[in-house]
């Protein structure tokens, strides 16, 4: 079926939608470049005063920080997915492991804001949410892989890469433009720390409810009803 004409006396709807486009358009790109900069700590009035509209037009098309940030980091949530199917089908696992923890580091390293999104969890964003237990469930296989080979210690578990993601994070953000490339010592560091044999026992990993509430991040900003 083709689609019906409009009717020439049909209201003057369409210009408003294109602008709404326009808006959510320039909002998410003002939201990479603050993020990206300032990390997700950013207010949603940073963002709107980059992208030059009112904090009303931003909190009517993202009521909540975590609907911009689903939105604004879709595409590397899904570069980070790749990054880790990248790694299984090296056919060294040992190599997969640690060209992924490379990988997903400079990733961090170069977005403040993605650094931030790696270690933390927004529970109303599904599409997000879902990409990254997708990259979970895939890295719990590298795991068992480089395990597998002998070249990974037998002790290292998956919450093990959420710290490091979280380590990273906080060397990233700490150095900041004064030594951007710090991250890749302390990285190689801890890839170092993950080969066997080990030196030694490790303490007890965190549990996983532990680590989800260390996720977990309040949203001060949201939902917020937008000013009529």
């Amino acid at each position: 079926m083709s689609p019906r004409a409009p009717r020439p006396d049909a209201p003057a709807g369409r210009p408003l939608r294109s602008d709404a486009e326009r808006n959510r358009e320039r909002i998410i790109a003002a939201a990479r470049t603050v993020y990206a900069r300032d990390g997700l700590d950013a207010s949603m009035a940073s963002v709107a005063r980059e992208a030059g509209v009112g904090i009303a037009t931003l909190l009517r098309r993202f009521p909540a920080k975590a609907d911009l940030v689903a939105d604004v980091f879709a595409d590397r949530m899904d570069a980070y997915f790749e990054a880790v199917t990248t790694a299984l089908e090296n056919p060294d696992p040992w190599d997969g492991f640690t060209g992924y923890i490379e990988a997903a580091c400079a990733m961090q390293a170069a977005d403040y804001g993605f650094a931030d999104v790696l270690t933390t969890t927004f529970p109303t964003a599904k599409a997000l949410e879902q990409r990254r237990n997708e990259a979970y469930e895939a890295m719990v296989e590298l795991i068992s892989r480089a395990k597998s080979t002998g070249r990974l210690r037998e002790d290292f578990d998956p919450s093990d890469l959420v710290l490091i993601h979280m380590a990273n994070a906080g060397v990233v953000n700490a150095t900041g433009t004064a030594a951007p490339d710090a991250w890749r010592r302390v990285v190689a560091l801890l890839i170092q720390s993950c080969e066997a044999p080990s030196r030694g026992p490790l303490p007890p990993s965190p549990k996983h409810d532990a680590l989800y509430r260390a996720m977990l991040r309040a949203d001060p900003e949201g939902p917020t009803t937008p000013a009529r």
